[in-house]
């Protein structure tokens, strides 16, 4: 007979994943695909997600967008082509597949890769607590192979997940400038499109809307408020002389390949600092080369017409921004010869990119179990397992914040499919042995 005190204790699952993004959702299937492999008894997983529904990236789902890797690298094609859970099953599940071979691209929409990635999250409902915030991660007093996770909801419920890991996939966020703060008239380009349609749907005519940055997301923005405030100057300010193109062409993009990520993670340390300088420029400040020749083509054309609404202030940057009764005031200050010049707006936008999240603000005091390289970043293993000290034996993994040791494709979709099934092997290994421990005699 069970006491009552064994009866009191919570089930304890096998892994919980913090976030449920494109990376934890890739874990799901890997998690899913491998116990549906093995025979065996397959892994408990559990997910919990802030946000009340799956999302990713939403603000900037601009209806012509297209997606900046092929579609093969999916949740799942390089690590299983033969899986249900594939862009291509998703296409003929949709009765579109035919449609996309005749589409002649192998770059979807990102508003049809984002149905995708939704179609797949829904087949995982069950495991997912949708608007629940992790609020801390704690470990088990007596038990260093078990970690408690502390969740509440937005009205204040709280509530608590056992396992024996966690995978920490929190995603980016935004980064803006020193000082700045977002307002109704000021917004990180993550917030385009519903900060775009309220402002239409109130009715006010922006007279002129500034967009600060020179990468792939501010050069969106400035597309999409040139095209949806026809009467509005569009004024792009950014630090470089140009758009920069990124480089995608074949041999630079083997950066990303599932290899590469190898190569990265045994090269000495000069040489990864190489590697990332060499290769910056094929995802990070750089836009894809058929916007920016848009871009150019339309400024070009409305000075012909004399009526140029899209206009520039290339090396330059924001000096100071003050927000006023009527918008905001914005002194532009060049670099090359410190000149200013005060730009009256009535709109912001701060296309500055992300960071990702620090793995760190969950642990608590288990970040001090956490080992540390000589620069002070976390210790990652290959497997994306956090190295730590002998008093915690549970896992914790992290997915995204490890670039420093895995490389560029870290915070990209290019390598969730292989990395899901690295990780998932990894649990699986840690589990079954513990497993085969408790049940020797």
């Amino acid at each position: 007979m069970k006491s009552d005190s064994a009866e009191s204790e919570p089930p304890v699952h096998d892994v919980v994943g913090v976030g449920f993004g494109p990376s934890n959702l890739g874990l799901a299937v890997a998690v899913a695909e491998h116990g549906a492999d093995r025979g065996g008894p397959p892994l408990s997983a559990r997910f919990v997600e802030r946000q009340e529904r799956f999302g990713w990236h939403r603000g900037m789902l601009l209806e012509d967008a297209t997606m900046q890797i092929s579609f093969l690298k999916d949740l799942v094609t390089l690590r299983n082509p033969a899986s249900d859970h594939s862009f291509l099953s998703y296409l003929h599940d949709r009765d579109r597949l035919a449609d996309f071979i005749n589409y002649g691209s192998a770059f979807p929409t990102r508003l049809e890769f984002h149905d995708y990635l939704e179609w797949v999250a829904a087949r995982f409902a069950g495991q997912v607590d949708y608007g629940r915030e992790v609020t801390a991660i704690e470990p088990v007093a007596g038990e260093p192979g078990l970690l408690d996770v502390r969740t509440r909801t937005g009205d204040g419920r709280e509530d608590m997940l056992r396992t024996r890991n966690v995978v920490l996939a929190t995603g980016l966020v935004p980064q803006l400038p020193a000082g700045v703060r977002t307002s109704e008239r000021v917004w990180h380009s993550r917030d385009l499109l519903p900060g775009t349609e309220v402002v239409a749907a109130s009715g006010v005519r922006p007279r002129r809307v500034v967009v600060v940055g020179a990468g792939q997301s501010a050069a969106e923005a400035v597309d999409h408020l040139h095209r949806t405030f026809d009467d509005a100057q569009v004024c792009a300010v950014f630090a470089r002389y140009g758009y920069s193109p990124a480089d995608d062409s074949a041999f630079a993009n083997r950066v990303f390949d599932p290899d590469a990520v190898d190569d990265f993670f045994r090269a000495p340390a000069d040489v990864k600092d190489a590697i990332l300088g060499y290769h910056a420029n094929t995802n990070y400040s750089v836009v894809d080369p058929e916007l920016i020749e848009a871009l150019y083509r339309r400024h070009y054309h409305e000075r012909v017409s004399g009526r140029e609404r899209l206009v520039f202030r290339n090396v330059s940057r924001v000096a100071d921004a003050v927000e006023t009764a009527g918008g905001v005031e914005l002194a532009v200050e060049s670099l090359i010869d410190g000149a200013r010049e005060v730009l009256s707006a009535d709109l912001v936008v701060y296309a500055t990119g992300y960071r990702p999240s620090d793995p760190c603000r969950l642990l608590g005091g288990l970040a001090e179990h956490c080992l540390r390289d000589g620069a002070g970043r976390l210790e990652v293993r290959r497997d994306y397992r956090v190295a730590t000290g002998p008093g915690i034996t549970a896992g914790i993994y992290v997915q995204g914040a490890t670039e420093h040791t895995h490389g560029l494709s870290s915070t990209l979709l290019s390598n969730i499919a292989v990395r899901s099934g690295e990780i998932t092997a990894s649990l699986a290994a840690e589990v079954h042995a513990d497993r085969f421990a408790v049940a020797r005699p």
